[in-house]
């Protein structure tokens, strides 16, 4: 199985049903696969051939859905990049994937056209928002005139249908690569994993579908199952609302952080809407507070399922029962189709609730693209070794208890530490600067900057915040920046876990 396959069997069997929505624009699962083909066709009229990249540097959109479907119908590998990222942070990522054609639209392209002779590989791009008439492809000239014939390249189950970079890193970027096979597995483990139909409507807000949430979870588990996405741009939670109860939406998931959001409304100015059709509320990407748990089901009446899991596996490893019996705290059991073991330090399996390293084997990713060496750290023997810590009880419920990698999640985004560093090391005045990322209730973690300033130099906060704004996306910049005489070490490296006890 495949996911061009995937697409058809759905267009076939739900035909005139709305795959994907967004206000007005509206794609039954026919159109969306025509659409997908004629995208097809043309790339393949611009030379790309099976294995070749093809960047997607769009905001959720059906357009989006119908990119995505067209690039992997021929072959190709679709590499969904975030708007978010600064020119630093996509150069790093370009030059590692080396896209033969780049899928965009202004303002995005606006501050890429200028550097585009950088990037000799990119030979053509395709401009949905028709401001580069003449200069790129235009999609809508695509819409319009290219035929819909389906291809008839043949793809393997094992072959990449696309890379995921899961935070943008500018110093040695890691491409997860995810299979056809694995991409199509998971679908219909999350579908099962949710009890979802075609009946149910599931609704797309504030994860972006470049990411393995949006794009794995809600999209491609809607395909498998010929369920309705409608997609919803912003961050109104009036916008969810009103949408909600409009669509009649079955299915929301959500970050913690919009789980705050929607609790914070209706403290403030009660619930005004009806979400009597909403059957399923699921949170991942970060720990839910207990308390936000506790006052969104005290003012909706819903309850909200806790999973885990992340972009090297597909997408999601584990769920918590949808009938409310999950254990507070647990993410839930492994799904079907998963193993999940918890190992020392030496790859040796523990006892129950003896915590240690997380390591799953099911549909999990190829490996890190062109990066054997990253690849062979993680994957050994069939297993994934995620760098989350963990127990299992004896009743099989997942516990997270730490993390034994270097990276911080803000709002559900994963950060990397050693990312913002190198940022902040070429800042003139900076000597030596340490990230750190501190608890917070409403975000997860909020990162701090502990910064060691040049001989006679002075800085502030408001300046470096500003130049890391410049350099990397909104999400990344340090919300809390201070300033010492020097870091704290341990054999000349510096010792983050004193600064975590400092700050």
């Amino acid at each position: 199985m495949n996911l061009r396959l995937m697409l058809e069997e759905a267009a076939r069997r739900y035909g005139g049903k709305t795959a994907v929505a967004m206000g007005d624009r509206r794609l039954s699962y026919a159109q969306l696969d025509e659409e997908a083909n004629k995208v097809a066709n043309a790339l393949l009229g611009m030379g790309v051939r099976k294995g070749d990249r093809v960047a997607i540097l769009l905001p959720n959109s059906p357009e989006f859905a119908a990119i995505y479907f067209g690039v992997v119908k021929i072959g190709g590998i679709a590499v969904p990049l975030d708007i978010r990222y600064k020119m630093d942070e996509l150069a790093s990522l370009f030059d590692n994937s080396q896209p033969k054609v780049l899928v965009s639209e202004s303002p995005t392209l606006e501050s890429i056209v200028p550097a585009l002779s950088r990037f000799s590989y990119i030979e053509h791009v395709i401009d949905l928002s028709g401001k580069y008439e003449g200069k790129f492809f235009s999609y809508q000239k695509i819409m319009s005139a290219t035929p819909a014939l389906k291809s008839e390249i043949e793809l393997e189950p094992g072959d990449i249908a696309h890379i995921a970079y899961t935070s943008g890193p500018i110093i040695r970027p890691r491409g997860v690569m995810l299979s056809h096979q694995s991409l199509v597995q998971e679908a219909a483990i999350s579908g099962e994993g949710f009890h979802q139909t075609d009946k149910d409507i599931v609704v797309l807000f504030a994860l972006p579908m470049h990411h393995a949430f949006g794009l794995v979870v809600i999209l491609l588990t809607a395909v498998s199952k010929g369920s309705t996405v409608v997609m919803l741009p912003g961050l109104s939670i009036d916008s969810l609302l009103e949408v909600i109860e409009k669509e009649k939406v079955t299915i929301f998931m959500g970050v913690p952080f919009v789980y705050l959001l929607l609790v914070d409304k209706a403290e403030a100015e009660g619930i005004k809407h009806d979400l009597s059709s909403l059957r399923l509320c699921g949170s991942a990407g970060a720990a839910m507070p207990a308390e936000v748990l506790k006052k969104f089901r005290q003012l909706f009446s819903l309850d909200a399922v806790d999973f885990w899991g992340m972009t090297e596996s597909s997408a999601h490893v584990t769920c918590q029962s949808l009938d409310g019996a999950g254990k507070p705290g647990a993410v839930g059991k492994a799904l079907p189709g998963w193993e999940l073991k918890i190992v020392d330090n030496n790859g040796r399996e523990l006892q129950l609730n003896q915590s240690g390293e997380i390591i799953v084997r099911g549909p999990i990713m190829k490996g890190y693209y062109n990066n054997p060496q990253a690849t062979a750290a993680v994957i050994k023997d069939g297993w994934l070794y995620t760098g989350d810590l963990g127990r299992v009880d004896e009743d099989g419920e997942v516990f997270l208890t730490g993390m034994s990698k270097d990276m911080i999640i803000v709002k559900g985004q994963n950060v990397y530490p050693r990312d913002i560093e190198e940022v902040l090391y070429r800042h003139p005045k900076v000597a030596e600067v340490a990230v750190v990322g501190l608890p917070d209730e409403i975000r997860g973690e909020t990162i701090k900057a502990i910064i060691s300033l040049k001989a006679g130099e002075v800085a502030t906060e408001p300046e470096i915040k500003h130049f890391c704004r410049e350099h990397m996306a909104d999400y990344k910049v340090p919300r809390q920046v201070s300033f010492v005489d020097s870091l704290p070490k341990i054999a000349g490296k510096i010792d983050k876990n004193s600064l975590r006890r400092l700050v």
